[in-house]
């Protein structure tokens, strides 16, 4: 069979290691890049220059990577993917989860519940593990947690036996068409259940409601009385209580949400209060999901670096009521509305730093509801734009105040991602604390 690896990064290197130790001697990765960002082993086929993935007759099977448009390949092939593959293949129960923002915190909450039963837990997919690296581990009796972006949900052929569908706002509409095409990959995560199926949504969320009335299997909205809930302070599943709402170490309501999400889903496999109570209390977070770094000068600094969109920096706004603030904003375009995020800004004590090439369209979107308390902020010669923005922020901020790195855009362009735009502003944070006091 003759293979082409489309695009070859971290999935890519996982691809065509996984269908070499398959057997497979006809590969050809495939990328755009003249020079691609991981090491071609020595000996490998390769097509590489702009306009590559639109050259792909002839090729049995074109494996994407998630990343990729399927819109961009052209084959008389098959075109195939890690996340398919994986679902064909797997021999364990897999929960998957989707959503725009809080797929990792909701799966690795699952996760952490899991464990606590005592349960072999695989913990996989755009979390940062690729699938397919430990396919060959799995065991029929373990259970697989799927974080599913919309692009490895693009073109999915089957479902999971658990479907968690979280909240779903304006994303990546830089690479779908239009917010229909995205709702509609996500969709696919519940398109193949069946009635013996459990999907778990976001019954106050339009989209996520949306794509569960298209979907056969049986139906868990959350917050819901019948299932997961809050209450007075504390979780419940239908009438039991499961533990107070203080056992989770995260913070924001929104985190809630992934909360009910996890119980709902883990319900199928663990009904012990003090399991899912252990379990919701040992997850103390990932990075850049609204992260503590330090106190300086009586200012707290959290890194929310994951925030790519406005509803995220909202939410992070919403974690730290009747506090002043300092909120980082900016970054590289994604086709957002700003509008929303500017209205909240009105509700806050909070001054606002205005970073990349968003800044102005996050300007435009405060002027026009009145909020004027903002300033733009870049590199000079003796910064970088963490440094930068960090430093600006340390001199507005007033004790007993946050400061905020929750950029609500990408950030490509001035950063690697969005990880890198983190650990770039923790850094700047350590050189402050570690400053001489005078």
């Amino acid at each position: 069979m003759k293979i082409a690896i489309a695009g070859y990064g971290v999935e890519g290197e996982e691809n065509y290691a996984y269908w070499s130790a398959s057997g497979e001697n006809d590969i050809t990765i495939v990328d755009e890049r003249d020079v691609p960002s991981h090491p071609v082993p020595e000996g490998a086929k390769t097509l590489l220059g702009q306009g590559v993935f639109e050259q792909l007759d002839g090729f049995d099977l074109v494996v994407r990577t998630a990343g990729l448009s399927p819109y961009k390949i052209h084959t008389d092939g098959t075109v195939w993917s890690a996340t398919n593959e994986f679902f064909e293949k797997c021999p364990a129960p897999i929960i998957g989860v989707t959503g725009s923002k809080g797929k990792g915190t909701t799966a690795s909450l699952i996760a952490s519940i899991l464990k606590a039963a005592g349960k072999t837990v695989w913990l996989v997919g755009n979390i940062g593990v690729p699938a397919l690296s430990v396919l060959s581990k799995v065991e029929p009796d373990d259970i697989v947690v799927y974080e599913l972006s919309s692009f490895q949900l693009w073109d999915i052929q089957r479902s999971p036996h658990v479907a968690v569908v979280l909240m779903i706002e304006q994303e990546h509409l830089d690479v779908h068409r239009d917010m229909a095409d995205y709702v509609d990959a996500k969709a696919h995560i519940t398109r193949f259940q069946t009635p013996d199926d459990l999907l778990v949504y976001n019954a106050g969320n339009k989209y996520s409601v949306h794509i569960a009335e298209q979907s056969a299997a049986q139906k868990n909205g959350f917050p819901n009385n019948k299932s997961a809930h809050v209450q007075d302070g504390n979780f419940y599943y239908g009438a039991v209580r499961l533990c107070s709402t203080g056992t989770l170490q995260l913070k924001g309501s929104h985190n809630l949400d992934n909360a009910m999400a996890a119980i709902d889903a883990v319900w199928p496999y663990v009904q012990d209060a003090t399991v899912i109570e252990q379990g919701l209390h040992t997850f103390t977070g990932l990075p850049h999901r609204l992260a503590y770094v330090a106190t300086v000068n009586g200012v707290e600094y959290y890194d929310d670096s994951i925030a790519t969109t406005p509803t995220s920096a909202i939410a992070s706004l919403r974690a730290f009521p009747n506090r002043s603030k300092v909120i980082i904003l900016g970054g590289s375009y994604k086709g957002s509305d700003f509008t929303p995020l500017a209205e909240e800004m009105q509700h806050h004590d909070v001054q606002a730093l205005l970073v990349g090439d968003e800044a102005s369209s996050i300007a435009a979107a405060f002027d026009a509801v009145g909020f004027s308390n903002y300033q733009y902020i870049s590199a000079d010669d003796t910064h970088t734009t963490a440094e930068a923005f960090t430093q600006k922020a340390s001199q507005i901020a007033k004790d007993g105040g946050v400061v905020l790195l929750s950029p609500a855009a990408a950030s490509f362009g001035l950063f690697k991602n969005y990880a890198d735009r983190g650990e770039q502003f923790i850094a700047a944070v350590q050189a402050l604390a570690a400053e001489p006091k005078v």
